[in-house]
């Protein structure tokens, strides 16, 4: 695995070294050596999937209020997902900054994400599984999330979403939430 910092601070994409041959292909996709020797999160307390059935639907930008924050790991196991973080850290110099990448079956990229971050992706296609390795349990009464279509993020998405949740249609803008 190739561990490459991000653009915003704390925030790792992690990229496959598959060993292959005429058989196909092996890539190891998780390591607590390799994480504990780049500083990372090696305990993930909760591995989930989530299916979209349809290109365009968007699935963000959720996070877990403190002291219940998560760190996640997040692959596309089938299809393609355009990935997004925002860096929601009250004293972090990339504060209320983004950043995403494209996830892929066919890429094999990681997106280590951690606590304090917003996450949400798009679906680029149809039939997209993501894969979720994350290190608290989830907290219902502690899920918050903010608008995908913040002017104050101004996130550039690929495409306007086609389907998403009436919750995440009604998360606050930033100044909301966090100003």
């Amino acid at each position: 695995m190739k561990f490459q910092p991000t653009n915003l601070e704390g925030a790792w994409l992690i990229e496959a070294e598959p060993n292959t041959d005429k058989r196909g292909a092996f890539v190891r996709t998780f390591c607590i050596r390799a994480f504990a020797e780049n500083g990372l999160e090696t305990n993930f307390v909760q591995h989930s999937l989530s299916y979209s059935l349809h290109t365009g639907t968007l699935r963000g930008m959720h996070f877990q209020e403190e002291p219940h924050g998560e760190v996640k790991l997040v692959s596309c196991v089938k299809g393609a997902i355009f990935d997004v973080i925002v860096d929601l850290r009250p004293s972090s110099p990339t504060r209320l900054r983004w950043a995403a990448f494209e996830l892929s079956e066919n890429n094999g990229r990681q997106l280590y994400i951690p606590k304090g971050f917003a996450h949400g992706f798009l679906t680029l296609c149809d039939n997209v599984t993501v894969n979720y390795l994350i290190s608290e349990f989830h907290t219902p009464s502690a899920a918050r999330g903010l608008r995908y279509d913040d002017p104050a993020l101004a996130i550039e998405w690929p495409a306007s979403p086609v389907l998403l949740s009436e919750r995440d249609l009604g998360w606050p803008f930033v100044q909301a939430e966090l100003v």
